[in-house]
């Protein structure tokens, strides 16, 4: 899926370039403007997708290796709801004991790792790409 919706994205960001560069070719200074205006817009999109695809394959080798080494937390165990989401509390509880473990070794990237695991368990996606970051920028 992620593939598929990337591919749709650089096909809009293509058509998006190539109204910009219609509008820089037509002579207009107004549209010489807005064209290269428009044209900002692809060129971050791209950056933006570069930038989501190698954070994404560098957390998969991470999470790899990490289950190589048989260090992936396993959340299975935890009380979920009818909808399939770990509960509040039990989330919250399991949260606390990947948390020490960062406080007890900052700088390695497993600890990291497995507390983005958490925050994400725990519903907090934000806080969860930041721990993962963090792992990632550890790990290299």
């Amino acid at each position: 899926m992620a593939v598929l919706l990337t591919a749709v994205l650089v096909v809009y960001l293509w058509l998006l370039a190539d109204r910009a560069f219609i509008l820089m070719g037509s002579g207009d200074p107004v549209a010489i403007v807005l064209g290269g205006s428009i044209l900002v817009l692809p060129v971050l999109g791209l950056w933006m997708v570069i930038a989501t695809w190698r954070f994404g394959v560098r957390t998969a080798a991470l999470g790899e290796q990490l289950a190589e080494e048989g260090g992936l937390p396993d959340s299975s165990d935890l009380p979920r709801m009818a909808s399939g989401r770990v509960e509040r509390e039990a989330a919250d509880a399991w949260f606390e004991e990947w948390r020490s473990e960062v406080e007890q070794r900052p700088k390695d990237w497993r600890a990291w790792f497995r507390l983005a695991h958490a925050y994400d368990v725990a519903g907090d996606r934000r806080r969860a790409r930041e721990a993962m970051r963090r792992a990632v920028d550890l790990a290299n």
